[in-house]
């Protein structure tokens, strides 16, 4: 199993990004799914989650949805905030693979 995180970047605070994970080895859609950060110094923390079931799911300034055709994640993330800045990796949600690289995001004051 292979689980590629992108999208990350630099932004300015208020200002949106959204992360793509792909995966190979499972099929996304018949797994429950998150998205974790990691921000320096700190322990990873769970940020979103999708049911195996469900295509979309929202969580105040996050929301996080799949394309079962592309075999990829989505993580739409608006009001950035600098507290925000962490890299981002993508997960199962219960049961785990091997972790990605994960994807960078900073948020600037």
């Amino acid at each position: 199993v292979q689980l590629v995180e992108s999208g990350g970047g630099l932004v300015q605070a208020g200002g949106s990004l959204r992360l793509s994970c792909t995966a190979s080895g499972i099929i996304l859609s018949s797994n429950n799914m998150a998205w974790y950060r990691q921000a320096p110094g700190k322990q990873r923390e769970l940020v979103a989650t999708l049911g195996a079931r469900t295509a979309l799911a929202s969580s105040g300034r996050f929301t996080m949805s799949r394309d079962n055709t592309k075999n990829t994640l989505y993580l739409q993330m608006n009001s950035l905030q600098p507290e925000d800045t962490a890299v981002y990796y993508c997960n199962g949600w219960g049961s785990y693979w091997s972790w990605g690289q994960g994807t960078q995001v900073t948020v600037s004051s």
